[in-house]
């Protein structure tokens, strides 16, 4: 039971929908033929069906039409067809002769071609069985995507204590700073910014790019204290406004930079990051020098799969994600469309 709970609903559909069909040849068989030559000829029947939809809709459609190769396709199929057809006819004329009757029957022409005449039907009927795979593929995407949210909306509201005790007290702390200590009150300024970011905008479906640009901006400025010796940093952006993307989209490869990418005890670590728009897409590179001793203290984790799975969830096939090493630099880079 667990394992038909954990299956994906379009292979519990088909599942179904597969024992539907041996069940009704079953019965239909069962008053004439008797219990085994039903169960038997009903097994069998439903697996050559199979065969078929699935031999075309898993193999022959997408290998050979959708690459292009129709005129490759329209040859296989005639030739997939019939050979499946009459391997059928033979073989259940076969289990016929040798164990359900006493007057064997000769294999003749009339028999092969009823035989062959459903095949062009069931044929037919494959495309309608992959749209409805497709469909159930697409609902379970949008379902998990949902999930992925809600999942996100509730790991926020459980992280939001007071969030406007905690600004209103940032703010009074950032008053007091400003006269004694103005970079220290800057420095406040952006945690209370990104702070509100958090709050107001990731819950959001789209958040305009100018939005995001300004989170990374003030997480950087932050960032930029804990390091010993300073970093030569260069944050280029040519995105015009009016253009969104989901929220903490891009966070994942900022991150990843200051995290593995940065030796405090090194005079020469540099980090480049750019963002553009080219067409109708958006272009987020970053490449930051590798520290010259592993930080062992903090192991590469799971963010770059997890971006990876909500890419996919969000764009399906229609983003671009490489990662690697390039001499002593470290090279990020992604492509989504806008």
């Amino acid at each position: 039971m667990q394992l038909i709970s954990r299956m994906p609903a379009a292979v519990k559909v088909q599942w179904i929908l597969w024992l539907v069909v041996f069940l009704m040849m079953f019965f239909s068989m069962l008053p004439e033929d008797g219990f085994w030559q039903a169960v038997i000829f009903s097994l069998l029947n439903a697996l050559f069906y199979a065969l078929v939809i699935y031999g075309n809709i898993s193999w022959l459609y997408p290998r050979l039409y959708l690459k292009g190769r129709i005129a490759v396709y329209v040859i296989a199929v005639l030739l997939f067809l019939p050979a499946a057809g009459l391997a059928r006819g033979f073989l259940l004329s076969w289990i016929y002769n040798t164990w359900f009757t006493t007057h064997p029957e000769p294999v003749t022409v009339q028999i092969m071609l009823r035989y062959l005449t459903g095949i062009p039907l069931l044929f037919l009927l494959s495309f309608v069985f992959r749209m409805a795979i497709v469909y159930f593929e697409l609902k379970a995407q949008a379902a998990a995507l949902v999930l992925q949210n809600t999942k996100t909306e509730l790991n926020l509201l459980k992280s939001q204590v007071q969030p406007h005790f905690l600004f209103n007290t940032l703010n009074n702390i950032y008053y007091e700073a400003y006269l004694e200590a103005p970079r220290t009150a800057t420095l406040i300024e952006r945690l209370s910014d990104i702070m509100r970011y958090f709050v107001d905008e990731s819950p959001k479906d789209q958040v305009d790019i100018s939005t995001e640009i300004n989170f990374l901006e003030n997480y950087i400025a932050l960032e930029r204290i804990r390091i010993r010796h300073g970093i030569n940093l260069q944050f280029t952006s040519d995105v015009p406004g009016g253009c969104s993307i989901p929220p903490m989209l891009l966070m994942t490869f900022v991150e990843n930079i200051f995290k593995h990418g940065i030796d405090k005890t090194s005079l020469q670590n540099h980090i480049d990051i750019s963002l553009v728009k080219q067409e109708n897409r958006l272009l987020f590179t970053t490449r930051n020098s590798l520290p010259q001793q592993p930080v062992h203290n903090n192991p590469r984790g799971s963010g770059i799969d997890n971006l990876r799975k909500r890419l996919t969830l969000l764009y399906g096939a229609g983003f671009i994600l490489q990662t690697g090493n390039s001499g002593n630099y470290f090279t990020a880079f992604l492509s989504v469309p806008l």
